[in-house]
């Protein structure tokens, strides 16, 4: 059984962050990853110095080419099963094969849950987006509709209203918009249509084109705003016994400032505990992760030489 300092699972921007510094402190470190990023939907990251536009998939080639470098190793394993402890150490299966290692680090991401509508899921990433920092740009001056379905829906459509005149607020689920939010909305001309949207009709390259209102109503959009619900993929986590935290926009895995999880010997970083973390913040938490890490495991070297 190859032995490791550190599994890490998951290859998005924070676990191969998080691997080069530990790599850069002498750390064996294993990444292992399915291969399934949350933004293979879109065409370009944003946000991010030096490689603005580039598709994920190019900033993931190079980022792993760089950590290999440094002596990480990859495997394209999906984790099967995580037991074990800190002091014993932890046993990580890969399917066809299982390694240890003295600390874990889950950078497993999230999950966006879309409300049933159909037609939506077809152009997720393209012409369905959800933030504005990055997807507006993108549509900006176009024809926006948010979909008011939470809480955050209102917000959405004002930040939104910043990069467009042409938003349209449908008043999806009428219990989440405020007499506040309804007031604010107006004030910013952003028309409010009190209708439930039943379907998109979008093109093969994931453009929408019509919305299908519950009044009969057609509407012609060119991107359509939605909030999902923001799942951790943590069941890992779950599985060790850990508990997860909520907050309005979903389920993650309480961190402190270094990554340290309720769990002694494992951490998490990115969007697993940052469900809002764009790519850049999502490496930040990384590279603090792998820090905290490797002074965890020189501090239990300490502590075994002089007790």
């Amino acid at each position: 059984m190859e032995k490791f300092d550190v599994a890490v699972i998951g290859a998005g921007a924070a676990g191969i962050s998080a691997a080069v510094a530990l790599a850069r402190s002498k750390r064996s470190v294993l990444v292992l990853d399915a291969g399934k990023p949350r933004n293979a939907a879109a065409s370009g990251a944003h946000n991010v110095m030096g490689m603005e536009g580039s598709s994920p998939q190019e900033i993931l080639r190079q980022s792993r080419e760089k950590a290999e470098a440094y002596g990480v190793q990859f495997s394209s394993s999906q984790v099967k099963e995580l037991s074990g402890s800190k002091e014993e150490g932890f046993l990580v299966n890969g399917g066809e094969r299982t390694f240890s290692a003295r600390r874990i680090l889950l950078a497993t991401g999230l999950k966006d849950v879309l409300p049933d509508i159909p037609g939506l899921s077809e152009a997720w990433g393209k012409s369905a987006l959800h933030c504005p920092y990055c997807h507006g740009w993108e549509v900006r001056d176009r024809r926006i509709a948010i979909i008011g379905i939470g809480m955050m829906s209102a917000h959405q459509a004002k930040l939104f209203s910043q990069l467009s005149e042409h938003v349209t607020y449908i008043n999806h689920t009428p219990e989440m918009l405020s007499a506040e939010d309804r007031q604010v909305l107006t004030a910013l001309s952003i028309p409010i249509i009190d209708a439930q949207l039943e379907s998109v009709d979008v093109d093969t390259s994931g453009q929408l084109d019509l919305l299908h209102l519950s009044t009969g109503q057609k509407l012609a959009m060119d991107a359509v705003v939605v909030m999902t619900r923001l799942q951790a993929n943590a069941e890992l986590y779950e599985a060790l016994g850990g508990v997860l935290c909520a907050n309005p926009l979903g389920n993650y895995i309480a961190v402190d400032q270094m990554g340290a999880t309720d769990i002694p010997g494992v951490y998490a970083a990115g969007n697993v505990a940052e469900l809002s973390a764009m790519v850049l913040a999502a490496a930040a938490s990384g590279v603090s992760a792998g820090a905290g890490i490797n002074y965890d495991l020189i501090a239990q070297k300490i502590e075994s030489l002089i007790s």
